[in-house]
């Protein structure tokens, strides 16, 4: 399990990386827009053409932001961290397939495993925090029992 972990690890940080990524790029072509808008004979054109690169530089400042946070999240824990009980970092295999305690990073397939990357905050995952092994609660009409924490 700690190499299945650590690959839902890599993900992890390989989709907030593409995130950060995405986001610098938008700011650089945002900002780039507004570099090339050059003032013409249409000076209001102008000036709305510069207003709504600033709109969506700011936009993706905010993106790039909130990736930031993903990133230090990501490191407040690491593919191999172990504990009986559901935490940050956890693989959680229920009876309604195996959940991984990190980011909202999605599903992913790792051999037989089908995955779903969640966070803590969300409402899955605040259901799944501090269970161990045996333990049950319901979710959405469903039945969940906890089979194995990694």
């Amino acid at each position: 399990m700690k190499a299945i972990k650590q690959q839902l690890y890599a993900h992890c940080q390989q989709w907030v990386d593409n995130k950060i990524a995405l986001a610098q790029s938008e700011i650089n072509a945002a900002q780039a827009a507004a570099n090339e808008e050059t003032k013409s004979s249409a000076g209001d054109k102008y000036e709305t053409a510069r207003a709504m690169a600033q709109l969506e530089i700011e936009k993706s400042t905010r993106q790039l932001a909130e990736a930031g946070k993903l990133k230090r999240l990501l490191g407040e824990f690491s593919g191999g961290t172990e504990s009986s009980e559901t935490q940050l970092g956890s693989l959680v295999q229920t009876n309604h397939g195996w959940f991984y305690i990190s980011l909202s990073a999605g599903k992913i397939e790792l051999g037989e495993i089908t995955c779903i990357c969640l966070s803590p905050v969300s409402p899955l995952g605040v259901k799944l925090m501090s269970l161990k092994s045996g333990d049950t609660f319901s979710f959405n009409n469903r039945n969940f029992q906890i089979q194995a924490v990694y």
